[in-house]
């Protein structure tokens, strides 16, 4: 009896090892999941859209996990990781002067070769290998973008306002919103950020066709060949509110979702803040008129996200994989609908009436690249931009102001044109 009790007692612990390990066993079983670091530097603006795609393919591929990394100031911890030869499988990213420079560290993958590239519109392709001058392509371009005017559809009719096709007929609508007492601009120089988009609209138009390429090499100058764009930027100035210098772009954004402005120079990233602000604000978008040449006003149109993989990545098949299922029409069209942005594939067409007055240039390709996106890594446009701004408030001579400004950019640019 005795021996009968000792060995249905080890039975016992032998059977509730095993249920045990079995336990062990289902968790390790998820923990062998392969996890995939998708790196964003876009701040929270797209995280959302971002962790319901996300979701939406580990759905579809249970081996996977995907781990969305969304720090402030993203851009500065990527290039601290660059420095720890610490890149993420995958960073969506915009085709500017930080993706530029982990291309040239040779820390991305050249992805020209999968599949999921053909599909990608060859202007925007384009726009990132001219990035680096190499026929390789070390990010796919996914989401693309448009800056120009926003403005208040309600106020244009109202006003009888047709949209201004040339640089005097837009100067003649501010002038007549203000004769009418409605705020023509609503401008948010609080952030500094928000001083590049004037900038980023006039000189694809205004400045010579080669000059990023001629001032890189120390052809030109911006004193030289940026004085029309520096004085226009001025005159717009002149028809913002009074405060813009301390207006943040959450309270500028609220304002105008308000009705208090007719027009912001920003771009299509704005309209989802506008309409949570207020969901029934009608807005629009035109292509800002810098020049009295309509066929020079192109929509300043850049690669807003972009794939990349690193080089170093031990998951580099998974990584592809992840893009290729972001790079579906069916995910792409549900990327672009969230974020009021336009793709980069073909056949990926944004459909939202807030959007009509630029889809038709992007769609002919009367688009230009942001131009800062050229510029060398850690010139700081925006805060000599700012303090352009400031000099304007404080009473500075316009000429004066001009002249001081561009010397400054100048010599900033020298400062960080280092390869």
């Amino acid at each position: 009896m005795i021996l009968k009790k000792k060995l249905m007692a080890v039975m016992s612990i032998i059977l509730i090892s095993g249920l045990v390990l079995t336990g062990c066993g289902s968790d390790s079983s998820n923990s062998e999941k392969k996890e995939i670091e998708l790196f964003s530097t876009k701040g929270g603006e797209n995280l959302d859209i971002l962790k319901q795609l996300a979701n939406e393919f580990e759905k579809e591929n249970k081996e996977i996990k995907i781990k969305i990394t969304n720090p402030a100031d993203a851009g500065t911890v990527l290039k601290t990781r660059l420095t720890k030869n610490d890149i993420p499988d995958v960073i969506a990213m915009g085709g500017d002067a930080t993706f530029k420079e982990l291309a040239n560290a040779g820390v991305l993958e050249d992805l020209s070769n999968q599949s999921y590239v053909a599909n990608v519109q060859d202007s925007y392709k384009k726009m990132v290998t001219d990035l680096y001058k190499e026929d390789k392509l070390y990010g796919v371009p996914y989401a693309t973008n448009a800056s120009g005017i926003l403005y208040n559809k309600d106020i244009f009719e109202k006003n009888d306002i047709a949209i201004p096709k040339t640089w005097d007929e837009f100067m003649a609508v501010c002038q007549k919103l203000q004769d009418l007492g409605i705020q023509p601009l609503e401008l948010t120089f609080k952030d500094s950020w928000t001083t590049l988009p004037i900038w980023n609209s006039l000189a694809p138009s205004l400045a010579p066709k080669n000059f990023n390429a001629d001032r890189k090499e120390g052809k030109t100058t911006f004193t030289k060949d940026f004085k029309e764009i520096a004085q226009k930027y001025l005159k717009v100035l002149d028809y913002a509110q009074k405060d813009y210098m301390g207006t943040t772009y959450a309270d500028g954004n609220q304002l105008f979702a308000e009705g208090k402005a007719a027009m912001m120079v920003n771009g299509n990233w704005t309209i989802p803040e506008f309409k949570k602000a207020n969901p029934d604000v009608n807005v629009g978008i035109f292509a800002f008129p810098s020049s009295n040449d309509e066929l020079k006003n192109y929509v300043t149109s850049g690669v807003d996200v972009l794939f990349a993989v690193g080089t170093d990545s031990k998951l580099k098949e998974e990584a592809n994989k992840f893009i290729e299922f972001m790079m579906k029409k069916e995910t792409a069209k549900k990327y672009i609908d969230d974020q009021f942005a336009f793709s980069a594939i073909d056949g990926v067409v944004q459909e939202n009436e807030d959007l009509t007055g630029v889809k038709e240039e992007i769609a002919n390709g009367k688009v230009a690249d942001f131009p800062d996106h050229a510029y060398p890594s850690g010139f700081d446009l925006a805060s000599l931009l700012s303090e352009f701004a400031l000099n304007k408030t404080n009473g500075m001579k316009d000429v004066d102001n001009i002249s001081l400004f561009l010397k400054k950019v100048d010599e900033a640019y020298d400062t960080a044109n280092v390869e």
